[in-house]
């Protein structure tokens, strides 16, 4: 992902991503941020197109580069 594809990503979505590589589920996201767990699927959708990806590993990895300090 290059940091164009960062920058697309809305508060939420960023917000999402960080509980996903943190290793919450859809239903612990869902109670954590106050919304539905189809929001957080749609979320979840939404990342993996932005970030071209496949599955969740392949966010989880993605974010591991894009954002390591």
């Amino acid at each position: 992902m290059h940091k164009d594809n960062a920058r697309q990503l809305s508060a939420r979505e960023r917000e999402v991503l960080f509980l996903i590589v943190q290793e919450y589920t859809t239903e612990e996201i869902a109670a954590f941020l106050h919304i539905s767990q189809e929001t957080v699927k749609s979320h979840r959708k939404n990342l993996m197109n932005k970030m071209q990806v496949r599955n969740v590993a392949g966010l989880v990895r993605k974010a591991m580069v894009e954002y390591k300090s």
